[in-house]
């Protein structure tokens, strides 16, 4: 079965999040929803669709999601009664009417593939359910290092609640702690999938709310996203190379230093990014990037 977790702390976009799930044409799945210690409360809400489909509800006193949101939707993940699939799902994103049937639909074959992370194509929404984006489709079966290069190129976007996770896998793998939980999701796919494939059902979307309120489409935390890009890249040259063609070590690198240019006055970048080039014999590219950034001081 599914479960469908929802780390939840605002109402503004929450009743059509639940509206979607009211909706969906198969009800074979469970609804978790984990409440960071919000202001907002939800439960008159949550009382109009008690009968709708099934959820259980929790209250957390303590706000972990300012602190750590991995924390957060790791905490909410401990809520989850035996499912063998789990979705986390944002409080303020939206299930196409078919996205369960699909999934029950495609489950055989995910299985006979021995796959651990599936996701469904999306569309980008603003405020009002206007679509900002056309839908995003990707091959049925895709690797996940193709999906990162096909993502650092502009070619695809993600987002967390577009993947369905073999829960088992992602309890045992756990979400890395960016800060932001910043590229925390694709380390999460990348590691539940072992580097393996990712399984796409295109004929159901999800709908990514880009509002102005959430993480991704806010500008006033650019130096934090800065800092979580930096370790995602970071940790993946560091402990992940193996996985990664000489082409696609290349292009780690150059989105490493890129990000590292945007921050280049950190001392702690510094250190990092001269112990991981020196230990991998990056050497020619140390002394090119050095000369880079010198050059970039001085202008």
């Amino acid at each position: 079965m599914l479960a469908i977790i929802i780390p939840y702390y605002k109402i503004r976009f929450f009743e059509a999040t639940l509206q979607s799930l009211a909706l969906q044409t198969d009800k074979r799945f469970k609804v978790y929803i984990g409440n960071d210690a919000s202001k907002d409360d939800p439960t008159v809400l949550l009382e109009k669709y008690q009968n709708q489909f099934d959820f259980d509800y929790h209250f957390y006193d303590v706000n972990l999601g300012s602190v750590s949101l991995t924390q957060q939707w790791e905490r909410c993940l401990t809520q989850v009664q035996g499912e063998e699939w789990v979705m986390l799902l944002g409080d303020d994103d939206v299930l196409d009417t078919n996205c369960v049937a699909s999934f029950y639909e495609n489950l055989d074959k995910i299985i006979k593939s021995e796959i651990n992370v599936v996701r469904y194509a999306t569309v980008v929404i603003d405020q009002n359910d206007l679509p900002l984006s056309g839908i995003y489709k990707h091959p049925e079966l895709e690797k996940t290092t193709d999906f990162l290069m096909r993502k650092f190129k502009g070619g695809t976007r993600s987002s967390l609640s577009e993947f369905i996770f073999k829960t088992s896998v992602l309890k045992d793998v756990q979400f890395n702690n960016f800060p932001l939980a910043w590229f925390s999701d694709i380390l999460a796919v990348l590691e539940v999938s072992n580097f393996g494939l990712i399984y796409t059902i295109n004929e159901a979307v999800v709908s990514f709310r880009l509002s102005g309120d959430n993480i991704t489409s806010r500008n006033d935390n650019l130096v934090l996203k800065n800092v979580g890009s930096f370790e995602f890249y970071h940790y993946l040259i560091k402990e992940k190379s193996p996985f990664f063609n000489e082409n696609e070590i290349m292009t780690l690198k150059n989105q490493l230093e890129k990000t590292f240019l945007d921050n280049k006055k950190s001392l702690h970048f510094w250190r990092l990014f001269t112990i991981l080039y020196f230990s991998n014999l990056f050497i020619k590219s140390y002394f090119m990037f050095i000369c880079k950034a010198m050059k970039m001081v001085v202008k």
